[in-house]
């Protein structure tokens, strides 16, 4: 059995609006910023190119959602309550928690999230 899909919802909205609102409160006010992987994947105008080498080199089927995408496709009466940013896996049309929102907040840069990655996938 291979991987599961990994599927990344962020503690942002969708939108143009929301995105330049986002950058800007990075940038402004980046200590009260919500969303942990956002500033782990993109810098204040564009995804970090350490990110995207690993994006798109890994054989990993990954999916990125804003929380507003996520609580559409997903909407159901049993799914759990979840605090945003969190990574979850899907198997067999199951979600399970991969990183929640306390361990993206103590992850210390880009390298240390794919490094996290690939080691929660080998275990």
């Amino acid at each position: 059995m291979g991987n599961p899909k990994l599927i990344f919802v962020y503690n942002a909205n969708s939108g143009a609006v929301n995105s330049v609102l986002d950058s800007a409160h990075k940038l402004l006010s980046p200590q009260t910023y919500q969303c942990s992987l956002c500033e782990l994947t993109f810098s204040a105008l564009s995804e970090k190119p350490a990110w995207k080498k690993f994006r798109t080199a890994s054989a990993i089927e990954m999916v990125f959602l804003h929380k507003d995408e996520f609580l559409r496709q997903y909407r159901s009466k049993w799914l759990p309550k979840y605090n945003f940013p969190i990574i979850l896996s899907e198997e067999n049309n199951e979600l399970h928690i991969f990183m929640d929102a306390e361990n993206l907040d103590t992850v210390d840069g880009v390298s240390e999230l794919i490094t996290e990655i690939e080691k929660r996938l080998i275990n």
